[in-house]
């Protein structure tokens, strides 16, 4: 220590070989049950192939992976559920969400979604289903995503500084083309959120459906989770899209303020 301040610390001796582990579970968790195979690995994590399959079969070995004997993808082991019950409790995030997810769901009758940035990605950490008759249940909890492919990614990358948006959507750039969109798409859709204040997808992921997201900030700031509505595209007109933006941008502020007092 010099003039009483800590020394900037590189990075950690040996930590490339972790770094890049978890880069490559990262990616398998994307594929959620149907795996992902080596190529898609490959091209994900821009590592080089041999590496990719030395790691594989490295976490294969510890129980982290498996290959599926059906299709040949890779997929999360069964120890990593195991290993998650461990954590204690659930996030200040989701309790202080909970509340504002039924009534906001209850209000405007279609599933509302509350997504997490993790790293470079989205991941979905609950969903809660409307009333209405025809819902679009787009995506299941725990599964994981690019930031930038979703709704709620470009709501939380809209939400960034500029510069740091757009670091991770090319961080990400290799990975979009496995949901048909590219990194001048991505960028687009953001300064269209940024100008609007929350995001409106008029493409959703699923065939014929929109959806809509409001970004959630921390205490100190950072955008860390989105709020979102998936519907029918027949059920999110100009007008009403307008009239879900204000419930939505308010279930955010109010799942803030909560987080804030916590």
């Amino acid at each position: 220590m010099a003039n009483g301040r800590l020394k900037a610390r590189g990075p950690r001796q040996g930590g490339q070989a972790i770094r890049r582990a978890l880069a490559v579970l990262r990616t398998l968790a994307v594929g959620g049950e149907r795996g992902v195979p080596l190529a898609e690995v490959v091209q994900a994590t821009s590592l080089a192939r041999p590496t990719v399959h030395r790691i594989v079969h490295v976490l294969i070995e510890e129980g982290i992976v498996e290959r599926s004997e059906r299709t040949g993808n890779y997929i999360v082991g069964r120890q990593v559920p195991e290993l998650a019950l461990a954590r204690p409790s659930r996030s200040p995030l989701l309790i202080a969400a909970e509340p504002h997810l039924a009534a906001a769901s209850a209000q405007l009758g279609d599933t509302l979604f509350l997504t997490v940035r993790t790293g470079l990605d989205t991941l979905c950490v609950a969903r809660r289903i409307g009333s209405y008759p025809i819902q679009v249940l787009s995506i299941e909890v725990g599964v994981r995503r690019p930031l930038g492919v979703s709704s709620a990614g470009v709501a939380i990358l809209a939400a960034m500084p500029s510069a740091e948006a757009r670091k991770i959507v090319l961080a990400n750039e290799t990975r979009f083309g496995a949901y048909r969109t590219d990194t001048a798409t991505v960028l687009g859709q953001i300064q269209l959120a940024r100008r609007r204040g929350y995001n409106l997808r008029d493409v959703g992921l699923v065939q014929g459906t929109k959806s809509l997201s409001a970004w959630i900030r921390t205490p100190d700031g950072q955008p860390a989770a989105a709020i979102t509505l998936s519907a029918i595209r027949n059920r999110l007109s100009p007008r009403r899209a307008i009239e879900v933006a204000d419930v939505l941008v308010a279930a955010a502020r109010a799942i803030e303020a909560a987080t804030a007092r916590d």
